[in-house]
């Protein structure tokens, strides 16, 4: 804003038009509406024909009228007929008769008024309240364009009219399939050459003390209070407040997606336990695969259990053999075809095998045929067949979705509404800072973590990321935060970002495991000294941690917020912000809609927020 300012403020004083009222102004403008609306008289445009009748010389005569309306205009007009010439400007046609001095009278009055920046500012303030937006098919476009047939005659007020359906308008428009338009709520159609005054166009004669009494000129007057409304204000302010219009759609839709995606990365984990992971398919077979608690693969293979085959016995019991092998407590599936006739399979198997503990979890599989076919499921499972990775992504992400998601470009995970109408560049800024966030609140275990969630902590990018895989595999487990600084390529300035989001849940010092940064240690050394406790004596300790007084430790290094933080921290070290894990039972017989049957109560899981 202060940039756009001060260029604006150079132009102005580079014509030498400059006034101290208008400095004040501009000085004073809150936000770059009000700026652009005092700079459009002075902006450079290409020569109108309002500039070319200044330069003839009838901006007397535009100003006699406007403030004498006692004057007859083809009289008074008759008076700057003038040959043509040639100025600095190029050549000018001249005047040669007095409607000619007219016209040119009333392109210098229309531009004048739709330049008030007042004017306009009243005439956005009315249209925000009033304005409406409609809009048609297109002729012809009936039947191509269908998907949009509740916009095919379309009105709602702009200041009610929700994001969604913004978006769903301009891509219509942009589709050619629909014309989209902002007219005032008094207004049905295009009014009528002659209507009476609508409410804008009265604002507009307000500001210029405009009547209709009868007076030689007034008629004159209020036809260019009607011209300055329909040529000039009103496609300028519908350009305007469309634009405005998508870009808060566009932010909105945004939003709602990183909410979304947030509360998709945030949901519980199903924690360190072997999983099955079922990839429901109807003709192709359900793909299977189990994976130890560290999500590494132990087990994969196709069951048949539907048509054409309906092997379900056989199916039931390759799965029954894979649970007690491999001694697995939780079954995956994923959400796609056939997900509800495979989950009638697992509660055959658990209703059959009581004694196994088995739960079955249904699990949004979004995004895993993206992340399946990706260079990094060919890096992480080489020796698997597409459609069996699936399977694994299904399982892992069910034990941490946080850590299985992030691999996933989150575009392809399917949280959003129009994410294709939106700004690319802002939707992947605010995409990416989400995922920042979540796996920074979580925190990461260096020691079992992929390069894929290692890169999304604070600090690190994915070569670094790989360097701390490389140097975990090559000398074995990190034991402290204080080994990374041996890791290549992780300098100073990025162990100072990353290390208090990198936990070390099995080393020698207790506050590697949790969100206390390595640089407050000498902090927690000091309380401990003061306390007379060692650190295993405090952590967890709510009762005594409660009792300490904070103000006393407050220093030059450490203010009162940050010793707040980590003996919060202390009290619940390497807490995970995400809720516990539950599952959500379905009722078996409840496949289809007709299934349904008035006052049911049924437990599921809200995907999407519509």
């Amino acid at each position: 804003l202060e940039d756009r300012r001060a260029t604006i403020i150079a132009s102005i004083e580079e014509q030498n038009k400059m006034t101290p009222t208008l400095l004040s102004a501009i000085t004073q403008a809150e936000d770059k509406t009000r700026l652009e609306d005092l700079y459009l008289p002075y902006r450079k445009k290409r020569r109108t024909k309002a500039q070319m009748a200044h330069e003839t010389g009838l901006q007397p005569l535009a100003d006699s009228l406007l403030n004498n309306p006692m004057l007859t205009p083809l009289e008074e007009a008759a008076n700057y007929l003038k040959e043509p010439f040639t100025s600095e400007h190029g050549d000018n046609p001249g005047v040669k008769d007095a409607q000619e001095a007219l016209d040119g009278a009333c392109y210098i009055l229309t531009e004048h008024f739709a330049e008030n920046a007042t004017l306009l500012q009243s005439l956005r303030e009315y249209l925000l309240v009033h304005g409406v937006v409609t809009s048609k098919v297109v002729k012809d476009m009936e039947e191509s364009g269908v998907k949009f047939k509740d916009y095919f005659e379309y009105a709602e007020a702009i200041k009610t009219i929700p994001p969604h359906r913004v978006l769903a308008l301009f891509r219509g428009q942009r589709e050619k399939k629909l014309r989209v338009t902002l007219r005032l709520d008094t207004e049905t159609e295009k009014p009528a050459k002659n209507a009476p005054h609508n409410p804008c166009e009265l604002l507009i004669a307000a500001q210029f003390n405009i009547n209709e009494q009868g007076r030689p000129a007034d008629q004159w007057l209020c036809n260019i209070v009607r011209l300055t409304w329909r040529s000039k204000c009103s496609v300028h302010l519908e350009n305007e407040l469309m634009n405005t219009l998508r870009e808060q759609a566009e932010t909105e839709s945004i939003k709602i997606f990183a909410l979304n995606l947030k509360a998709l990365l945030l949901a519980s984990p199903a924690g360190p336990r072997v999983t099955i992971g079922l990839d429901p398919g109807i003709r192709t077979g359900v793909k299977t695969a189990v994976i130890d608690e560290i999500g590494k693969v132990l087990e994969t293979g196709v069951i048949y259990p539907h048509q054409p085959q309906n092997d379900w016995d056989a199916s039931l019991q390759t799965l029954k053999n894979l649970v007690e092998k491999h001694q697995a407590t939780l079954i995956a599936i994923g959400n796609g075809t056939g997900s509800r006739e495979t989950d009638k399979l697992t509660k055959d198997l658990i209703k059959q095998s009581p004694t196994l503990k088995l739960t079955s979890v249904m699990v949004s599989e979004a995004g895993a045929s993206v992340y399946s076919a990706s260079r990094l499921a060919s890096q992480e499972l080489p020796d698997l067949d597409v459609s069996i990775r699936g399977a694994v992504s299904i399982a892992r992400r069910l034990q941490d979705p946080l850590a299985e998601l992030v691999k996933i470009d989150p575009k392809s995970i399917g949280v959003g509404q129009y994410q294709h109408d939106v700004a690319q560049t802002k939707l992947a800024n605010s995409l990416d800072a989400v995922i920042e966030d979540c796996v920074n609140a979580v925190g990461v275990d260096v020691n079992t973590a992929s390069p894929a969630l290692l890169s999304r902590v604070s600090g690190l990018n994915s070569t670094v990321a790989q360097n701390i895989v490389s140097y975990r595999e090559t000398e074995g487990q990190f034991t402290s935060r204080e080994t990374l600084n041996k890791v290549p390529r992780l300098g100073d300035k990025a162990y100072e970002q990353s290390a208090g989001f990198l936990r070390i849940m099995t080393g020698g010092n207790p506050l590697d495991a949790s969100a206390v940064h390595p640089e407050s240690y000498p902090l927690v050394k000091k309380i401990l000294d003061d306390i007379k406790q060692d650190i295993k004596g405090i952590i967890g300790n709510s009762n005594l941690l409660q009792t300490l007084d904070n103000t006393k430790y407050v220093d030059d290094n450490y203010g009162l917020p940050t010793i707040q933080d980590i003996l919060k921290e202390l009290e619940k070290p390497g807490r995970d912000p995400r809720p516990a894990f539950t599952t959500a039972v379905f009722k078996e017989g409840i496949n289809e809609l007709k299934d349904l049957q008035t006052g049911m109560i049924l437990e599921g899981v809200s995907t999407n927020v519509a």
